[in-house]
C-alpha cells in the first residue's frame, strides 16, 4: 500500500478497521521503539500522543495479542499465550482445568492468573511534559483493554448523534490525551479521551508522509516463531507453580530456616517484577475464556 492508496483510504478505511474490531507476541522491555509514559511519585502522568495508521505491506493499525503475568511458588510466570496464535496454550488448559473444578477457590486461582489482551501501534508523541525530547518523534505503543475499548467507542459511538471517527486517520482522525492514576495499586485510564476531530500537521501531505514512513512493521509481534513453544511454556508454568497447580505464592519456611538473604528480593525477581508492573492494565479478561479446551 503506498501514501497515496494510505490516504484514498482516509474516508472509507473506518469500514474496514470496524470488521476487525468485530472480528503473541514478545516484548523487549529494552526496546527503544517503545514510548512508556511516564507517571509522578503518585502514580499520576499525563501526555498527548497520535495513534497512526497502517504502513505499506499491513492492513491494520494495532496488533493484539494474549499473556498470562501471575507470581507463584517458583517465581514470575511472565508470558504470551499461544492462544493469540489459535492453538492450545497451557496456561489456558490449566485455567480451563479449575475454573470447570466446581471448586469456588480453583475459580479464584483462575481469576488471579486471566489471560490478558494487549494490543501495540504506532503512535506520535505530540506532548509528553516528563520527557520532551519525545516529542515530535515516532515511537511503537504498547496498551491494554481500557484504552482499546476508547478507540472503539471512537469508531462505534453508542448515541446516534455521534459520527463514527476513525482515530488512526491522519486526516479526519484526533490526538489522545492520556491521563494516567494509580487507583487502588493498580494504574487506570478511565480519564483518558480523544480530542475534538482535527488533522494531523493541518493535513499537510508531505510532513505526514514523512512520519508515516517512520513507522514501524508490527507483524512481527504475532509472528509464531516469535512465541515459545507449547512445552517450553508448559514446562516454565510447572516451574512457577513449584509442582503445585494451586500454588499462587513463594512457599514459606520456618522463621528458623531463614537467613537474611531469604528477606530480600533476588535482583531477578525484582527485574520480573517490574515488567508486571509496567504491564499492569485496568482490566482481566472476563471468565468466559476459561472454557473447556477440546482434546
Amino acid at each position: 500500500m503506498s501514501f497515496k492508496d494510505m490516504k484514498n483510504r482516509s474516508k472509507s478505511g473506518i469500514a474496514d478497521l470496524m470488521k476487525k474490531l468485530e472480528g503473541g507476541v514478545k516484548k523487549d522491555y529494552k526496546d527503544d521503539r517503545f514510548w512508556r509514559p511516564e507517571q509522578d511519585k503518585m502514580g499520576n502522568g499525563f501526555a498527548v500522543i497520535r495513534f497512526l495508521p497502517e504502513i505499506q505491506g499491513e492492513d491494520c493499525p494495532w496488533v493484539e495479542f494474549l499473556s498470562h503475568s501471575f507470581q507463584g511458588p517458583g517465581g514470575w510466570y511472565i508470558e504470551n499465550s499461544r492462544r493469540t496464535l489459535g492453538e492450545k496454550d497451557p496456561c489456558g488448559e490449566l485455567n480451563s482445568q479449575l475454573w470447570n473444578s466446581g471448586s469456588e477457590e480453583d475459580k479464584n486461582i483462575a481469576r488471579q492468573r486471566a489471560q490478558k489482551k494487549n494490543y501495540v501501534s504506532n503512535i506520535l508523541v505530540i506532548k509528553d511534559e516528563a520527557n520532551p525530547q519525545n516529542e515530535g518523534k515516532v515511537f511503537l505503543y504498547k496498551y491494554g483493554k481500557k484504552i482499546f475499548e476508547k478507540i472503539k467507542e471512537k469508531m462505534q459511538p453508542e448515541f446516534k448523534d455521534e459520527d463514527p471517527i476513525n482515530p488512526f486517520d491522519p486526516w479526519n482522525g484526533c490526538n489522545f490525551k492520556l491521563k494516567i492514576r494509580k487507583i487502588g495499586g493498580f494504574t487506570n485510564y478511565d480519564k483518558s479521551e480523544f480530542d475534538s476531530q482535527a488533522s494531523l500537521f493541518g493535513g499537510d501531505d508531505e510532513k505526514i508522509e514523512k512520519i508515516w514512513k517512520q513507522q514501524y512493521a508490527l507483524a512481527e509481534f504475532v509472528a509464531p516463531e516469535n512465541f515459545k513453544s507449547y512445552d517450553d511454556l508448559k514446562k516454565r508454568l510447572y516451574e512457577v507453580l513449584g509442582g503445585d497447580i494451586r500454588g499462587t505464592a513463594p512457599a514459606m519456611r520456618g522463621a528458623d530456616e531463614m537467613g537474611e538473604e531469604d528477606f530480600k528480593e533476588k535482583p531477578s525477581s525484582l527485574k520480573e517484577k517490574r515488567k508486571v508492573e509496567d504491564d499492569a492494565d485496568e482490566e482481566i479478561d472476563p471468565m468466559k475464556l476459561f472454557e473447556m479446551e477440546s482434546e
